[in-house]
């Protein structure tokens, strides 16, 4: 994000280079901005008090997993049972024990902050491609290896 001052300025160069006789959707293309971009930031105040959105209460939705919940995803997930399944295999089994915990996202999600979701249990990584060995780069459409 861009913060005030730097929006400030901006608006201010744009706003110059309009006085002095350019078309105002040029000078915003100049500046890498749309032209209702610079309004409607200059028209709520936008340049006055800056961009609140991260600074915005967002209040934890009310579906969202308790602490609790998200301890217990993990614990499942690495049971002997479920230790080499992804979360898309786990949620439909324990759905077919009548057993519902979380989303496959949900699940995902969790183990992703535990990193926890690559090559999970006896799972093994993929082997190297075996495409290119040597790993070099080309452009698309070169043709390579033929002489």
């Amino acid at each position: 994000m861009i913060d005030l001052e730097d929006h400030c300025s901006l608006a201010r160069e744009i706003e110059s280079a309009h006085r002095a006789g350019a078309q105002l959707r040029e000078a915003c293309a100049v500046a890498r901005i749309e032209v209702h971009t610079l309004q409607r930031r200059r028209d709520a105040d936008g340049l006055e008090r800056g961009d609140h959105r991260p600074c915005a209460v967002r209040p934890t939705p009310a579906h969202a997993l308790s602490p609790e919940e998200r301890e217990q995803l993990p614990r499942v997930a690495n049971e002997p049972r479920f230790a080499d399944l992804t979360p898309a295999r786990i949620v439909p089994t324990l759905a077919n024990q009548g057993v519902y915990l979380a989303s496959e996202s949900s699940f995902q999600r969790v183990l992703r902050t535990r990193r926890q979701t690559r090559h999970r249990g006896r799972a093994k990584a993929a082997p190297p491609s075996a495409g290119n060995p040597r790993g070099e780069r080309h452009s698309p459409g070169t043709v390579v290896g033929h002489d």
